[in-house]
């Protein structure tokens, strides 16, 4: 009966396209890997920055998020390091009841980083507004010479966005080794001033096709002030 099974040209049509998959999916995480190298060395060539970018992380009442804390302490050591003079965090409230931005500034200030570098940007509702916003406020505030700093993943994506919106922007992607050997702790920390009353999540907002619009950067000309 399997040998049958394995026979039948629908079933290998099958077989082949999920091992195309798999392939694609293995070719893209080397990719990845190698670019998220590659580009930190060649930003870390231009050091230091105005400011770095760091993207937001739904938070909960109860403790921050590992991708949170990851993004947090990256901060902190390209601070401490001289990648950068100030950071720039980014995020509303968009799933949970808490601005994203405040809560790492917040996090942030808890393990050691200077309040009076650290940034809250708190339009941004998708990735690429945290990029669109940020830009926006590092101009406000002077800062020319700007890069990104989030997981490799969040970097790649972002790169096509940027590229055709002709941002100049640099990228730190974090680099993982460089945490492991870090000390990441999770400081107690009182999380009501990034709180916002009468919430309503995103997706209660907004249907998946215009939230996915707004992935792709499609809302940034609609909520522009």
């Amino acid at each position: 009966m399997i040998k049958r099974f394995l026979t039948n040209v629908w079933v290998k049509w099958i077989l082949i396209l999920h091992g195309v998959v798999i392939l694609c999916f293995v070719i893209l995480f080397f990719y990845i890997r190698h670019l998220t190298v590659s580009t930190f060395q060649e930003a870390s060539q231009n050091k230091p920055y105005d400011a770095i970018i760091v993207p937001g992380y739904p938070f909960s009442d109860s403790t921050w998020h590992n991708i949170t804390k990851t993004r947090v302490y990256w901060s902190k050591y390209l601070y401490d390091n001289g990648y950068t003079k100030n950071i720039i965090f980014s995020g509303s409230a968009v799933y949970t009841p808490y601005i994203e931005s405040v809560i790492m500034k917040i996090y942030g200030e808890a393990i050691g980083l200077p309040s009076d570098h650290l940034y809250s940007e708190t339009k941004a509702e998708h990735s690429t507004e945290n990029l669109y916003y940020s830009l926006q406020l590092a101009k406000q505030m002077g800062f020319t010479k700007i890069a990104l700093a989030t997981d490799p993943l969040q970097s790649f994506f972002l790169m096509g966005f940027a590229r055709n919106q002709d941002y100049k922007i640099d990228y730190l992607p974090i680099q993982y080794k460089i945490l492991d050997k870090l000390n990441l702790i999770s400081p107690n920390i009182d999380p009501s001033s990034a709180f916002v009353d009468n919430f309503v999540s995103l997706p209660d907002r907004q249907g998946y096709f215009e939230r996915f619009n707004g992935t792709l950067g499609n809302h940034i000309k609609d909520t522009t002030d």
